[in-house]
């Protein structure tokens, strides 16, 4: 998608601003499934202070770490077009 010296087209920028905003929303998704498993006996049984702190601390971590990493995967594959060239199809040859 890179165009050295060149403008994107409309298709081109609706595109990039589709595949943005899925990267933002898997991301959010992974992050809160993530804290949920790792934060969330910290909410429902009521475990010591120190061990809750321990569980939501961590849960938060992870879930920054899942974000950053979900966005900037799908967003690096998105510009190396590691996409399929019709919907559906994982090959260009099936």
């Amino acid at each position: 998608m890179d165009i050295p010296g060149g403008r994107r087209t409309q298709g081109e920028r609706d595109a990039i601003t589709i595949e943005i905003g899925y990267a933002l929303c898997s991301a959010v998704f992974a992050a809160a499934v993530l804290f949920g498993a790792v934060a969330g006996p910290a909410y429902l049984f009521g475990p010591p202070p120190g061990v809750r702190g321990l569980l939501i601390g961590s849960g938060t971590v992870l879930a920054v770490v899942v974000f950053l990493a979900r966005v900037v995967s799908v967003l690096v594959r998105f510009d190396r077009g590691d996409q399929p060239s019709q919907p559906g199809r994982t090959n260009p040859d099936s």
